[in-house]
């Protein structure tokens, strides 16, 4: 399943009564087969399942450090004439602490994006850059293998993540626990699509017409980022 919003996939495995051992083994083997087939996608693996014992909730919850997993556990009741489906998340993907994840990662180059990127998307990365760039002050890009990081004087704001086919790009956005309900809503206002991420990020998506429309706001929130993680340099 593909949610084309973000582009991510969700490599599903249902199962009919309790979760068990090859169930986990086949999600797994799904997940690694399609990440390896479309790595310009965000991939996820979703175990559903009638019941989840706690050894079993315990055995995905360490493997959700290298994997992402999300499980599901479902339920059938009927209800007078008709049969009710019921659906529990109960295991997200794990979020990392903020001194871990996209801060650390596999470092390559521009020409390695170059090549795996659309141009509009990619372009989009360097409007941000040349936005909020003021004279000998510009901020930090560091080209990494799943994400290019813009940082300034202290640390990282915000991550992008370049399209391979399509020309929009998805970024996540340090902006502080205090503005992050005020920035979302100003994007959302401008049409742009954003949600929160943790309790002090947004993730946004946008569109090459959206940021040649919008010019002014990216540069506000980005320099707002900025100013988070210590200004620019």
């Amino acid at each position: 399943m593909v949610d084309y919003e973000t582009t991510t996939a969700y490599e599903v495995e249902v199962m009919l009564g309790r979760l068990d051992e090859s169930h986990i083994i086949r999600t797994i083997e799904y997940w690694d087969i399609e990440r390896r087939r479309r790595p310009d996608r965000e991939h996820k693996a979703v175990i559903v399942a009638e019941e989840i014992t706690n050894r079993f909730f315990n055995v995905i919850s360490l493997l959700n450090r290298s994997v992402p997993i999300i499980a599901i556990q479902l339920n059938a009741f009927q209800v007078d004439d008709r049969i009710v489906l019921n659906f529990t998340k109960v295991l997200d993907v794990y979020e990392p602490p903020e001194d871990e994840g996209e801060e650390a990662a596999e470092p390559t180059d521009r020409g390695w994006w170059e090549k795996r990127s659309n141009p509009q998307s990619l372009g989009i990365v360097d409007q941000c850059a040349t936005l909020i760039a003021d004279g000998s002050r510009k901020p930090r890009l560091t080209y990494n293998k799943f994400h290019i990081a813009m940082g300034g004087g202290r640390q990282n704001f915000c991550w992008f993540h370049p399209r391979k086919a399509q020309s929009h790009l998805h970024f996540h956005l340090r902006t502080g626990e205090s503005s992050q309900q005020v920035i979302m809503e100003k994007l959302q206002e401008a049409g742009i699509n954003t949600a929160p991420r943790r309790k002090d990020q947004l993730r946004v998506v946008i569109t090459p017409a959206e940021m040649k429309q919008h010019q002014a706001l990216i540069r506000e929130v980005l320099l707002k980022a900025s100013d988070e993680a210590g200004g620019l340099t």
